[in-house]
């Protein structure tokens, strides 16, 4: 890719500092936003972000700032990687700076807490129908990335003609690039994921051991699928790399923060301490409320998901959340 090609990342957490490094690596000249002046001119003295990736060196491409409304007028192609509950309101603020030549991607998991929207529903309310918008996800995690390892994620759009343009930035030597049209399916997954992970890692914690972790994932996507195809998802979709992909691999390594606090809350600690204690953002947490609410309306049964729901919310204790769900009344599986 030529060096001409420029893209803004918006959200220097780890995961946007690991696709700003990818974008670079790329040839993509790229520029990295964060709000903290600090974090961002000590980034820009040691050319890496020694908070969240510190074994990642900043490629010659990648550039950083804290002034927002700068990298967004000098900038048509824009990444969003923030935390889901912010997701709208950054959309506010880069509004008045956008130009009729914007277009947006994000790499946000998650739906809106407040009102149940996937992000593309945000995306259309706030900066209306006809922008150009995208979405990429699927099983990455960002340290890994950030290091060049092998990886496959899947763009997602409704503008299948900008679709070519997203791939292009992030496709390399590393990172195998997937297209997909099914905006709904590709969000889902990456938002129910982590709620999965959660229980997952409950599991561990409380020593289930393997059966019980192979069983758990294996109806939790069941009620993925379930969930998908009542809200419009296309089955395979969910069967790809942003659905039982993440899946997988939030649910069964420990670099995932969600499993790390489903672990925690498993082995008898609060939710308080779990979360102060991994330190960074754990979209499970408000996205198990928004799925049960979302479930609820579609008259999806969730079990899984309700149940992490009632123990981070509700009071329920892990315990007794894998006793009610052994007593649900038997079934045929299909």
């Amino acid at each position: 890719m030529s060096a001409e090609q420029k893209i803004a990342v918006i959200g220097a957490g780890a995961w946007g500092t690991a696709l700003a490094i990818q974008l670079a690596r790329n040839g993509n000249k790229t520029q990295l936003w964060g709000r903290d002046p600090n974090q961002i001119e000590h980034m820009a003295s040691t050319r890496r972000n020694s908070r969240y990736l510190p074994d990642a060196p900043f490629p010659e491409e990648l550039d950083v700032t804290s002034d927002l409304a700068s990298i967004v007028t000098q900038h048509r192609d824009l990444l969003l990687v923030v935390p889901s509950h912010t997701f709208r309101s950054v959309l506010g603020q880069i509004r008045p700076h956008l130009s009729q030549e914007s277009r947006i991607i994000w790499a946000t998991k998650g739906l809106e807490v407040e009102s149940g929207q996937f992000l593309h529903q945000v995306v259309a309310e706030e900066l209306g129908e006809d922008i150009p918008a995208a979405l990429v996800s699927g099983p990455s995690f960002a340290t890994e990335l950030g290091k060049g390892l092998p990886t496959a994620m899947t763009a997602a759009s409704h503008q299948s003609d900008f679709l070519p343009d997203v791939v292009r930035y992030f496709h390399g030597k590393n990172l195998r690039m997937y297209t997909s049209e099914d905006v709904v399916g590709v969000e889902l997954g990456g938002a129910v994921k982590n709620v999965l992970a959660i229980a997952a890692g409950i599991s561990d914690g409380l020593g289930f051991g393997a059966n019980a972790r192979a069983a758990l994932i294996t109806r939790g996507l069941a009620e993925l699928m379930r969930l998908g195809v009542a809200l419009g998802a296309r089955q395979e979709t969910l069967m790809g790399l942003s659905g039982v992909g993440d899946l997988v691999l939030t649910c069964t390594d420990d670099q995932s923060r969600n499993r790390r606090l489903g672990l925690a809350l498993g082995q008898g600690k609060t939710l308080a301490v779990a979360s102060a204690e991994i330190g960074q953002a754990l979209e499970g947490v408000k996205t198990a409320s928004v799925i049960h609410q979302v479930a609820k309306e579609a008259d999806v049964e969730m079990p899984i998901s309700n149940d992490v729901h009632r123990i981070l919310h509700k009071g329920l204790s892990p315990r007794d959340a894998v006793a009610e769900l052994l007593s649900r009344e038997l079934k045929n599986e299909f």
